[in-house]
């Protein structure tokens, strides 16, 4: 299963879960479907740090946070923040043990371009 991330309209949530509940109705598995209505809302949510703590947690493995943060040589209080906001996204889960990890083969990022008339 991947994360796709996109700048989308109002109202696609709708259509993004109508796709998902399609693709479970025909045995797939649903895609993660996370929308932004601008792409500079999408990357001030998405940092390029916050990218590579998804990026080394998915290498790592199930972990703490505190190994997250060694493992990405990063400060342990803002891998926590980061870690946090990761998780109210839907991009980060955390285990019944406290372990963080990411439920995603990979994530893609969509953003569409202005269109000429």
């Amino acid at each position: 299963m991947k994360a796709i991330v996109e700048v989308a309209k109002r109202g696609s949530a709708v259509r993004s879960a109508r796709r998902q509940l399609a693709a479970a109705r025909q045995g797939q598995s649903p895609d993660f479907r996370l929308s932004f209505e601008s792409a500079r809302t999408l990357f001030s949510e998405l940092t390029p740090a916050r990218l590579d703590l998804l990026d080394t947690l998915r290498r790592v493995g199930p972990c703490s946070v505190y190994a997250l943060a060694k493992a990405a040589e990063r400060n342990y209080s803002n891998v926590h923040t980061d870690v946090a906001r990761l998780e109210e996204l839907g991009l980060v889960e955390r285990t019944d043990e406290g372990a963080v990890s990411v439920p995603f083969e990979a994530v893609e990022i969509l953003v569409p371009l202005a269109q000429v008339a």
